[in-house]
């Protein structure tokens, strides 16, 4: 028998409900405490989890992680983060829920840590990421013991375990401060069409618009309309606002890290508006080759964050080229919601990289350059693909060389 205490990853649910009996049962564990990390969930979440804790006679321990959360959400952002096209929600909460889930139990002289994951999904491999890196034990119970969630459901019937029949809903949601995702039930079928019921941050898109300004210092959001705001309060208005308009929504079938194709509904109102605004106002003061050298380290960053790999030390080297572009992504961009949109309509910068009267068409020349001296540069222009195609064998009407005579 192992003894000693073990801390959970509680959310009250069904899966780390079960988990917890499972736990004595099958581990021999003495005792099992639960570990809510905030993240941004709905307040009913923490008083389901406190709730389920209490009919099971678990110490229940919840950790505020939404100022941590939003600061990393907010490095997303600098490097334009986003995977296979939709911003990165859950996976940018997982290492946050998990170091701070890996601090309660250290605190607490835990021997072991255990989440209610199973063996198909990404959050399994964010979490142990972090966790591995400790000295402590790491127990999947769903996933070692191969259950499933009928198994589960007549499992708690059969205990007496304070869920509702196993009983979720219809869909799968797990929801923080910036993002909020639905999956599961019909939604498994490619070709259903999502009802509008399973959206809650964001209306239908109307005719209605709306236009404002978003205040940028080093490539991160500092103010709306020139309200300055922290980032928690500043990602939440945004919720509320693009969310109102119909801004944010993703519905696309979605690569996970062990192979599985899966659909994925997901609602993300601030981080779409605010990726929008970022990437308009570094068009304005980046040049063309840091802009596409950026997009390289963008998809870097975006696979690793996906992977839940924050700390990976290519993140370090990442980080370092942000830290050096983002000195200049200071400005203004006005954005404006419409048809389910947020789109750029303005931005200004005092880096920026324009000149409105180079760029004119009412300008005769560009700091002393006339337009005539452009002439020399279109004759060279395309020199080599004209040679190239000059000397082009010619091919025979079946595709293969020119006979020969001979």
């Amino acid at each position: 028998m192992t003894g000693g205490t073990v801390a959970l990853a509680f959310s009250g649910g069904l899966d780390t409900t079960v988990c917890v009996p499972l736990l004595k049962e099958e581990y021999g564990y003495d005792e099992v405490i639960g570990v809510t990390v905030d993240v941004g969930q709905p307040e009913s979440e923490f008083a389901e989890a406190h709730e389920t804790a209490d009919a099971l006679g678990v110490d229940h321990y919840v950790v505020d992680a939404k100022a941590e959360f939003a600061d990393l959400c907010f490095e997303a952002v600098q490097a334009n983060a986003s995977y296979q096209g939709y911003p990165l929600g859950t996976a940018l909460a997982r290492p946050v829920i998990a170091e701070a889930i890996l601090e309660v139990a250290e605190e607490q002289g835990c021997t072991a840590l255990a989440h209610g994951c199973t063996g198909k999904g990404n959050d399994q491999l964010r979490f142990e990421a972090v966790w591995r890196a400790s000295d402590l034990d790491v127990i999947a119970p769903v996933r070692e013991l191969g259950l499933t969630r009928e198994w589960e459901i007549d499992y708690a019937d059969e205990k007496g375990l304070p869920v509702e029949a196993g009983n979720e809903g219809e869909w799968s949601i797990d929801t923080n401060l910036w993002s909020r995702s639905v999956e599961g039930g019909q939604l498994e079928d490619p070709g259903y069409e999502p009802p509008e019921d399973i959206y809650d941050w964001t209306d239908a898109p109307s005719d209605e618009t709306e236009t404002i300004d978003i205040e940028f210092e080093e490539g991160v959001p500092v103010a709306v309309d020139g309200d300055e705001m922290e980032p928690v309060p500043l990602i939440e208005y945004l919720n509320d606002l693009a969310g109102s308009y119909g801004v944010g929504r993703t519905d696309m079938m979605e690569d996970r890290m062990l192979g599985l194709k899966v659909r994925e509904n997901y609602e993300h109102p601030a981080a779409t508006t605010l990726l929008t605004a970022h990437e308009a106002l570094e068009q304005l003061v980046l040049t063309k080759d840091e802009r596409e050298f950026s997009q390289q380290v963008s998809q870097q960053w975006s696979e690793k964050a996906y992977e839940g790999l924050v700390d990976h030390p290519l993140m370090d080297a990442l980080n370092g080229f942000f830290e050096g572009t983002q000195q200049k992504v200071t400005g203004t961009v006005t954005v404006k919601f419409e048809g389910g949109q947020a789109r750029p309509v303005a931005r200004e910068s005092e880096y920026a990289v324009y000149s409105a009267d180079a760029a004119s068409f009412d300008t005769e020349t560009v700091n002393g350059i006339e337009q005539g001296d452009a002439t020399g540069v279109a004759k060279y222009h395309g020199f080599q693909s004209r040679l190239a195609n000059a000397s082009k064998p010619e091919l025979a009407p079946d595709g293969g060389d020119e006979a020969s005579d001979e």
